[in-house]
């Protein structure tokens, strides 16, 4: 049942941002009925669902479809790095590594759902917020890709979900703001710099690209240890 968004406290609502820049206000907290208050029409079948925790959250993107999840028979692909063969397993990777990492609470929600009953795939961008344990560990906005694919009898048979797995890890660590500084304002100009001096030079290959990168390295050894 949607809430009613005038019984909603405006200091229970953090605003979420996907650029690492802009940190989550401090000192606030986030709920799935304060996320709802972003939306002024909600089809939970299509475009919001928010829970708490990955099984609530996979239990309610599979409802509308009717799908089933079978316990000994999946294929859960997490970002090419892991392949649990179990939904137990799955759910058990999430309890351990989000306690390693501090994250105490996640609190997701879908955009742009879309269901291809041809292909018995759906597929959709998922927001994740995560709350931290601990005071001096920043809660962070991330998204994630998620495929889902299902057989004649309605059961999930594979699941496949990509992300960026650095900038997570780098907001995990509280460094994202600082990467993004760096990349911005000393990375990209010097990179900019490179790419119209080998432009200039008519000579753009992969050859020579490649040639760049097993020299480069070696000028700089020398010149460090023996200018």
């Amino acid at each position: 049942m949607r809430p009613d968004i005038r019984s909603l406290s405006p200091k229970s609502v953090r605003d979420l941002h996907p650029d690492a820049r802009v940190p989550p206000v401090v000192g606030l907290t986030t709920t799935p009925e304060a996320i709802l208050l972003k939306h002024s029409k909600i089809d939970a079948q299509k475009t919001l669902i928010a829970q708490v925790g990955l099984e609530n959250f996979i239990g309610s993107i599979i409802g509308p479809l009717n799908l089933h999840l079978v316990p000994n028979s999946i294929q859960f692909n997490m970002n090419g790095q892991g392949r649990l063969t179990t939904w137990e397993d799955v759910f058990l990777a999430e309890r351990v590594y989000t306690r390693c990492l501090g994250i105490s609470k996640r609190i997701y929600q879908t955009h742009a759902y879309t269901h291809e009953p041809d292909r018995q795939m759906a597929y959709f961008v998922l927001e994740e917020y995560n709350e931290r344990s601990l005071w001096f560990l920043p809660g962070f906005d991330f998204y994630v890709l998620v495929f889902t694919y299902y057989d004649d009898k309605k059961n999930v048979t594979r699941v496949d979900v990509q992300y960026d797995q650095m900038s997570f890890f780098l907001h995990c660590m509280g460094l994202a703001q600082a990467h993004a500084w760096l990349v911005e304002s000393v990375i990209t100009p010097l990179a900019l710099v490179w790419a119209k001096a080998f432009y200039a030079t008519g000579w753009v290959n992969p050859f020579t690209f490649l040639l760049q990168l097993l020299l480069i390295p070696v000028l700089l050894v020398y010149l460090f240890l023996w200018a």
